[in-house]
């Protein structure tokens, strides 16, 4: 008798702390400015929301969770990005500097989906939407996918499926479902085709925007941005429906982000350089005891997001050695006030191909170091006091200056080896630059 009741007990404490696992739901737009949402991600600064898109669904999202004035992208290009988030490291550790490597220095066994697995083997992993790289999503963890998908795979000839967002909202409101109803936590991202060109709209939606015709000097058509921004929040809303309809809402962690920036009113540089432009990006967070309606300033990266997502799953579960990301679950139950505790509290960009100069770039607190392989130069930025970078203080603060450029290079030598390291300081760089005066950025319209 004793040992049913034991039997019995052990029973109800494994089906407690299993029910307990949360969901985690990952949702990651592509191409998508810091100011290409509704939603101010800076407070105090309007010009961090965009005053045409219109995101209804994630201004909720951003009311009932932390939305982050300091988000960053591990790199300013989709490839190196997606990168970094699947392995929890900056893309010169990982040695992914751009999208034609090949050889990472750590094994796809201890990719995000597959560490999550380790941690808690009860998680189901799905990825829907664009992938980008030669690794498999299955090699990486994930038991439902797409396959290997490329930025084409996003354009349809479907009105009804334009950017293919509806369809991939399809699969995951399946899955999820297919979930809750065996039992099973799980890991679930979307990676959205949009925002990113050519746009793409349910003709609907852009007939709201018809007003707006083309941005001067832009490329595409401003109004089909604005309706493909909104189709994609519509989307977005499909999905956070699901988990209230199926009553999981309270235990899923949701993350909203973007793989890269983009030209702002703002912000300095844009897509594929390192101002702020190109790497800072949307970030709203919801989930279980993270307060709602709160804006946090800390700086936080993509690649934390691993060590993040693990902390939620399955707390004090070791991470693989080299990740770089730390957890942000103190700060968001917290309100923002506990800091993220990372090996190395630096933030580190390299971009070295398909830009007029190529460049490095180094943030350590407020300040933020911008260095040229070419011409040798190398900007430094206080970005509290000069969010679009527009003063240089390495005149004024050169131990600054030089102490960052120091910590710069070492990490770069460290990361993708001693001959790639001294290539880029003779000035040896990949074929195929495009040709400007300038260094590739510049303020958007």
């Amino acid at each position: 008798m004793n040992s049913l009741i034991l039997i019995a007990a052990l029973f109800v404490f494994v089906t407690s702390a299993f029910a307990k696992a949360p969901n985690i739901l990952f949702i990651l737009a592509d191409d998508q400015s810091w100011s290409g949402t509704s939603v101010r991600m800076k407070a105090d600064e309007p010009g961090s929301a965009s005053r045409e898109f219109r995101t209804p669904n994630l201004e909720k999202l951003a009311a009932q969770g932390m939305t982050f004035s300091q988000a960053y992208a591990a790199h300013c290009k989709c490839e190196c990005s997606r990168a970094a988030i699947q392995m929890g490291r900056t893309t010169t550790t990982l040695n992914a500097p751009d999208k034609m490597s090949r050889n990472w220095s750590a094994p796809v066994t201890d990719s995000f989906a597959n560490t999550l697995k380790k941690a808690d083997r009860s998680y189901q992993a799905a990825h829907f939407g664009k992938w980008q790289w030669f690794h498999t999503p299955e090699s990486m963890g994930y038991d439902t996918s797409d396959g290997i998908t490329m930025n084409e795979d996003g354009d349809t000839t479907d009105s009804e499926n334009p950017k293919q967002s509806f369809g991939i909202t399809r699969r995951a409101n399946a899955f999820i479902k297919t979930q809750v109803e065996s039992g099973h936590p799980f890991f679930l991202q979307l990676s959205y085709y949009a925002v990113h060109q050519a746009p793409q709209a349910l003709a609907a939606t852009l007939k709201k925007y018809e007003s707006m015709g083309a941005a001067k000097g832009g490329r595409g058509d401003r109004a089909v941005m604005a309706a493909m921004t909104e189709d994609l929040d519509t989307c977005v809303g499909a999905v956070l429906k699901q988990l209230d309809e199926l009553h999981i809402a309270d235990n899923t962690l949701v993350i909203y982000t973007s793989d890269n920036g983009g030209r702002t009113e703002i912000l300095n540089g844009g897509k594929g350089d390192l101002g702020e432009g190109g790497i800072r990006e949307p970030l709203i967070v919801r989930g279980p005891g993270i307060k709602g309606g709160v804006n946090c300033t800390t700086p936080v990266t993509s690649y934390d997001i691993m060590a993040t997502v693990l902390d939620f799953a399955s707390p004090g579960f070791a991470l693989p050695k080299g990740v770089e990301g730390g957890s942000w679950k103190p700060l968001l139950l917290s309100g923002g006030k506990e800091a993220v505790k990372r090996p190395i509290d630096r933030f580190v960009w390299h971009q070295a191909v398909e830009v007029a100069h190529p460049q490095s770039a180094i943030r350590m607190g407020d300040y933020k170091l911008l260095y040229f392989w070419d011409t040798k130069e190398g900007l430094l930025f206080d970005l509290n006091n000069d969010l679009g970078e527009t003063r240089d203080l390495a005149k004024q603060r050169p131990e600054i200056a030089t102490k960052l450029q120091t910590e710069l290079k070492a990490h770069i030598r460290s990361g993708l080896g001693e001959p790639a390291f001294a290539a880029l300081e003779r000035g040896e760089f990949p074929p195929g630059r495009p040709k400007g005066k300038g260094k590739g950025m510049g303020k958007g319209k």
